[in-house]
């Protein structure tokens, strides 16, 4: 079974796991700022800058939602994480991921998550995970805002999919003398009505209808949800814990995993 197809109907018929077997996951989001990871049974034990180091000094690995360096966030992730997991504990691992450039972040993601021995490796975008988070209905069309550090993505997602997504490479880390709150809030007015040219049908208009979900460390800066709320033709509904939003819905997936018919056993090794 693909990714998409576990993640998308984890909630159907199960069969009881096999005895003895006890399964344990990892949920990760590798932001360009701060990584985020949640142990089933213990919640949120990482909350760490996403920083590795070398003999030169410090580097940074994730940038504007890209692992640009593979060998130095596996050593970030090994130093911040490998000693919460039990010695031969094949975790699943799930993996929040930008909405754009799926395909190349999950072949890195699957080198960078190596390092914790992991049983398999699934990705998720990014806003569902938010929307599952935030205890959204998926089974409607949605609207989500993800104000990171260094990216900020407008999805739509219909029954879970992203059916469209835009992103521009600015976030509350880039604040400053050149880059303002109101050029953020901006960039989503632009990225939202791009998608809302681009939908042929009702989808986007149902969504806007219902609001924007608001998510990432912007959706706590309050410079930048006035300056939302006065550029978007819809109310913003701001995700509890917005800057956790990510990480947390991804635990949601893995829990859900676990109930999975294609979780009752020994978990299949990841793919090299």
């Amino acid at each position: 079974m693909t990714d998409d197809a576990l993640l998308r109907h984890p909630a159907g018929r199960h069969r009881p796991s096999s005895p003895g077997w006890r399964c344990r996951g990892v949920a990760l989001d590798l932001g360009s700022a701060r990584t985020r990871a949640w142990i089933a049974g213990r919640g949120v034990v990482v909350d760490v800058p996403t920083v590795a180091f070398a003999e030169d000094g410090a580097l940074y690995p994730v940038r504007r939602g890209a692992i640009v360096d593979v060998a130095g966030c596996a050593r970030m992730l090994g130093r911040v994480l490998g000693h919460h997991l039990p010695h031969g504990a094949r975790p699943l691992v799930v993996v929040a991921a930008p909405a754009l450039d799926a395909v190349a972040f999950r072949t890195r993601v699957r080198a960078v998550v190596g390092v914790l021995e992991p049983g398999n490796v699934l990705t998720v975008p990014g806003a569902r995970a938010v929307a599952l988070a935030a205890g959204a209905d998926l089974s409607r069309p949605l609207l989500v805002v993800d104000v990171g550090a260094h990216l900020t993505e407008v999805v739509l997602l219909c029954e879970g999919a992203v059916t469209d997504a835009r992103r521009v490479a600015l976030g509350t880390g880039d604040l400053g003398d050149t880059v303002t709150a109101q050029q953020i809030a901006e960039a989503v007015a632009t990225m939202l009505t791009a998608i809302l040219r681009q939908d042929r049908g009702s989808l986007c208009a149902e969504a806007v209808g219902r609001g924007l979900l608001l998510a990432g460390g912007g959706a706590l800066r309050p410079e930048i949800t006035y300056r939302l709320t006065g550029r978007l033709p819809a109310p913003l509904r701001i995700v509890p814990a917005p800057h956790t939003a990510a990480v947390r819905g991804a635990a949601k997936l893995l829990e859900a995993a676990h109930t999975h018919p294609s979780a009752a056993g020994p978990v299949p090794p990841v793919a090299r």
